[in-house]
């Protein structure tokens, strides 16, 4: 049996919001890991074109063509990836949910802009060739249109009202320290969801930007072992 990993990064972001746990997941199996970028949220680019069709149809098609290389598919979703991932739970026989930082309330860029400051001067000039993230978040919060953060509270919406419709098994991982998304939303989602199976860890010190938190050594393995339970 094969399997395949899904992940969805968040609003304005990308792949190197969760870029530590792809590592850890590449480093300690032999997956298939998938992250696309959602429909304009490419690195040049404000997110000018996106909705929240589009960024949904593309995380869609993505887990369409993984479920044809593998047996399985394990879905992770960040922030407004997270949303994304209950999404396609509601809609494709997924094997397991992963949520992190699950943006189930409204994002603050202001605080999201901080945070990802914090976090690549703290850990990416250690780990990663690039420390341009910063100036990227930069350019992109600034550059992106009411009328895109519009469509992120759109996906809150389509999706809120089906939570208890999720079935999959689920591991929720949540920042006690988060600025952008309150910490007891991941209580509601974990009360909320209808999956039979589920588990809810906070990181005590951890920001939104969760994969990068001081103990992610700690819950990383606890989150693999839950990817690797039949």
């Amino acid at each position: 049996m094969t399997t395949g990993v899904l992940i969805i990064h968040g609003f304005t972001g990308g792949p190197f919001e969760i870029a530590p746990f792809k590592r850890f997941l590449e480093n300690h199996t032999n997956w298939k890991i998938v992250v696309p970028v959602l429909p304009g949220h490419e690195m040049d680019l404000g997110v000018q074109k996106g909705s929240a069709k589009s960024w949904m149809m593309g995380a869609e098609l993505a887990l369409r063509k993984l479920q044809k290389e593998v047996d399985d598919v394990i879905v992770v979703g960040f922030s407004m990836g997270g949303l994304i991932a209950m999404y396609l739970a509601l809609r494709y026989p997924i094997k397991k949910l992963i949520l992190l930082s699950a943006a189930a309330k409204y994002i603050s860029p202001r605080i999201l802009l901080g945070d990802a400051g914090i976090m690549i001067r703290s850990f990416i000039r250690r780990s990663y060739p690039s420390d341009s993230f910063y100036h990227l978040y930069n350019y992109k919060l600034t550059n992106t249109p009411i009328r895109v953060a519009i469509e992120f509270l759109r996906v809150v919406r389509l999706v809120q009202r089906y939570y208890h419709q999720v079935k999959t098994p689920v591991f929720i991982v949540q920042g006690e320290q988060d600025g952008i998304v309150p910490a007891f939303t991941a209580k509601l989602l974990y009360e909320q969801l209808g999956s039979k199976e589920k588990h809810l860890i906070y990181s005590k010190n951890g920001k939104h930007h969760i994969c990068y938190s001081e103990d992610r050594h700690v819950w990383f393995p606890k989150v693999l072992q839950f990817m690797h339970e039949d």
